[in-house]
Order: structure tokens, then C-alpha cells, then sequence
């Protein structure tokens, strides 16, 4: 297999934008991603709050989009690119993460997949390559549907340097779940990895052109992709290879990538180059080499992620899996509302905010509005925060309206919601009366 190429900087504030600019020339993006064709940047919101090294940073995609309008990227071929989950609310995600403003202040179309999008079965989009699958046949035996518009379309993904208690490391290649993947996605948890390497393969035959720009200015250590300890690291990367890109964030934070499942079979499938000795780095060497010696995911998980892996591959497998691919399986999306929302983020959540905002980029998230950059970035960063606390009881409330729209959304009622108001929709799209917005 040919060498992969990732590009790394070490970026701050005063040289982010015109950093992001470099970075993506560096790794070849415009070899890539087709001038002509419409092109998606796939945002990613790990948790509708903003915690640090959760989600796509505004910065990251402020960055992204000027970089493209200097190219010569046509805006009107240009979208931001939302999905949903059962447990995050992407609207609510969007504002309270600053990413709706790059977004609308560039002119960009803002679309979010579950909102009268068209979905096709994927072997109307892929062919006979869905024979080759290596679980999605097995957990989807009816198939499965992934959006029409991604057939010829450009994917830029936007995620963040951080671990995952499923995946070990989440990037790249997680990026596509929530995308890709309409309905029933927990299926596939107690086969992720096999999973990831299926989604890639399905972006390879679909997509115009495939593409990452990776931030790691916060990088998040810990029970991820929400309950982690995020640490300011200042570094920001780019890749055409969804695997590469994933195999050098996981060795800067101190992990074998190789030794990760869905990195290892990605590259011995010949998707992707996982083996850092066959991975050109470019832009800061230096950095590239830097090893963070994160604990990672499974050292001191929480509650909720104990029960997780007891369910999917642990003694709770037996008694309580089979739930989940039922009516009842709505229990658990309201079970981890109640515990991230409404426990976990008031209890621990606020104050490694509180501490990340004291950062230069904490300072920069929070005062994002009242700022004008120039055309490296920002030289002014406001005052940092006293106290950005969210209020432990209009958490409470907000989380009760989060347990109603995981309950209202979740396929299992949705399905039966859709079939009441007006019946499966021809054309394939999700009403709007039913898609919860």
C-alpha cells in the first residue's frame, strides 16, 4: 500500500485561521475534494453542551470554510451537515457549541439529515459491494438506508482529538456513524469496530471526494466522547485518509494505533494505512511525534459506561441486550439522558468547563460573538470567564425536555408516530411532523 499523509500543526488562537488554511494545503485537500461538486462538512456534536474536545470547535470550522472560499470553493456549493441521534439534540448542539454562526455568517446551507432529506436503501447506492460487508448484513438482515444526497458529494469530516469508551479512540472514521446510519445505530455497538470499516468502505464508493481536518487545540482523556478531562494541546491535523488521520491522533495520545480494532482491520483491508511507519507527516515533525500518555477510556469509566459495556459485552449481555432491539428499547435512551444531563454534566461537567475556559481557547469559545478576527485570527480574546456555570436546575428542566424528545424520537415511537400522522412517506423522507422539530 502506497504511503498515507497527515498533515500537523501546532496552532494558537492568533494563527488559527490562516493555520487551518496551511494544514488542509498541506495534506492535498484540493487533489481531493472536487471544486465542482457540492461538498458536506460533516460537523460533529458529541453532546449538545459544550464541553471541551466533544464536538467540532467554531474555530475549526471558521477555519475550514475560509480556507475553501480562498481556494476558489464556490459557497453555494458548500453545506454544514448535521445528523441526529436518539440522546443528542443536533439543534440544540449547533447553537450551544457556536457552530451554527461559521455556518450562516459564510452563507452556507445548514442541513440536517432527518429534516425531509431522501434516504435510499444502500445497495440501491453501493451495489454488490454491500456482499462484502463484514456485519452490516448480519445486524441490518432487512437492510438499511443512508441519505441520497452523499451519492457524488464531497465530505469533508470536522472531528475532534478525543477517546471513546466504545472505540477506544474516536476520529475520522466515527465521524460517519451518525450520518450514515438512519435508525436502530446501537445495534451495531457490540460490533463497532467491524462496523467503522463497513461505513468506510461505503464512503469510498459513494462519496466524490473523502476528506478530515481533525482539531485537537482541546483533546479530551477519559470515558469519552462526553465524560472525559479535556487538556489544551494546541495541535491540528488533516488527512485524505480517514485511517491515517485516526492512527496518528491515537499515537499522539500515547496509544498503539495498530492495536485499535478498527484501525487494524481498516488497514489490513487496504482502506486506509494504520501503521504509523508507513505515514508521511507533514507540516511540524515535532509535534508529530509528541506522545500525551492519555489513560484512555477505560481507567476510570462512569457508571453509565460500566453498564454499557456489562449490556453489549459484558454478564448484562444475556438478560438485558435483547431489550434494545425492541419496543423497550427507548429505556436506555432515557437512562442516559437522566445520567449525563442531568447528573453527571451539573456534578462534574460544569467545573472542567469552568477550568477549560480559563485557556486561551476557552476564552476565545466564550467570548466567540464579540470578536472580530483578521486573517491569521484573533488577537484579542476578551476577558476569561468568572463563572460560566450552567444552572443546576435549568439543567434539570432542559433535561426534561430532553428525556421527552429521546422518548419522541427514538424509532421505536417515531415509527409508529410516522404511520399514524400520514403513513410512510413515498418519496422516503421523514415527515416533518414526526422528526421532532
Amino acid at each position: 500500500m502506497a504511503r498515507a499523509k497527515v498533515a500537523i500543526l501546532k496552532t494558537s488562537p492568533r494563527t488559527v485561521l490562516s493555520d487551518y488554511h496551511e494544514l488542509m494545503n498541506l495534506a492535498g485537500y484540493q487533489d481531493v475534494v472536487d471544486k465542482k461538486a457540492d461538498t458536506g462538512l460533516k460537523i460533529n456534536i458529541s453532546w449538545h453542551y459544550f464541553f471541551p474536545a466533544s464536538s467540532t470547535t467554531p474555530w475549526q470550522l471558521e477555519g475550514v470554510i475560509r480556507a475553501m472560499k480562498a481556494d476558489g470553493y464556490d459557497p453555494d456549493l458548500i453545506h454544514g451537515c448535521h445528523n441526529r441521534t436518539v440522546v443528542i439534540d443536533s439543534h440544540l448542539g449547533e447553537v450551544e457549541n457556536k457552530q451554527l454562526g461559521p455556518v450562516l455568517d459564510h452563507g452556507l446551507r445548514n442541513i440536517h439529515l432527518y429534516e425531509g432529506e431522501p434516504w435510499i436503501p444502500v445497495r440501491e447506492a453501493v451495489g454488490d459491494l454491500a456482499d462484502k460487508f463484514v456485519v452490516l448484513n448480519e445486524v441490518y438482515p432487512k437492510g438499511f438506508s443512508i441519505p441520497k444526497r452523499f451519492i457524488g458529494e464531497n465530505i469533508i469530516h470536522l472531528p475532534t482529538v478525543k477517546t471513546h469508551v466504545f472505540t477506544h479512540t474516536t476520529g475520522a472514521m466515527k465521524n460517519a456513524f451518525g450520518g450514515l446510519l438512519n435508525e436502530h445505530r446501537h445495534w451495531t455497538h457490540p460490533v463497532i469496530h467491524e462496523t467503522l470499516v463497513d461505513l468506510l468502505m461505503i464512503q469510498k464508493k459513494i462519496h466524490n471526494g473523502l476528506f478530515a481536518v481533525m482539531d485537537g487545540t482541546f483533546a479530551g482523556d477519559g470515558p469519552g466522547p462526553r465524560c472525559m478531562v479535556p487538556h489544551v494541546k494546541d495541535v491540528i491535523l488533516a488527512s485524505a485518509d480517514q485511517t491515517a488521520i485516526d492512527a496518528v491522533a491515537a499515537k499522539l495520545m500515547g496509544f498503539d494505533p495498530m492495536s485499535i480494532k478498527f484501525i487494524r482491520m481498516a488497514h489490513d483491508m487496504g482502506l486506509g494505512v494504520g501503521d504509523p511507519r508507513e505515514i508521511e507527516i507533514v507540516g511540524d515533525t515535532v509535534a508529530g511525534n509528541e506522545n500525551w500518555h492519555f489513560d484512555g477510556p477505560y481507567k476510570e469509566m462512569t457508571f453509565a459506561s460500566k453498564n454499557q459495556h456489562r449490556i453489549y459485552w459484558g454478564p448484562l449481555k444475556g438478560p438485558m441486550e435483547w431489550s434494545l432491539k425492541t419496543w423497550m428499547a427507548p429505556w436506555a435512551y432515557i437512562a442516559s439522558v437522566i445520567y449525563h444531563d442531568m447528573y453527571w454534566y451539573p456534578k462534574n461537567g460544569n467545573d472542567r468547563v469552568l477550568e477549560a475556559l480559563r485557556s486561551d481557547w476557552g476564552r476565545l469559545f466564550e467570548n466567540w460573538e464579540k470578536l472580530t478576527p483578521d486573517q491569521k485570527g484573533w488577537t484579542e480574546l476578551g476577558e476569561p470567564s468568572e463563572d460560566y456555570r450552567h444552572d443546576t436546575k435549568a439543567l434539570l428542566g432542559k433535561g426534561v425536555g430532553l428525556v421527552w424528545g429521546a422518548l419522541k424520537e427514538s424509532p421505536e415511537v417515531a415509527n409508529r408516530l410516522r404511520r399514524r400522522a400520514q403513513g410512510k412517506a413515498d418519496d422516503g423522507t421523514i415527515p416533518p411532523c414526526c422528526s421532532g422539530r
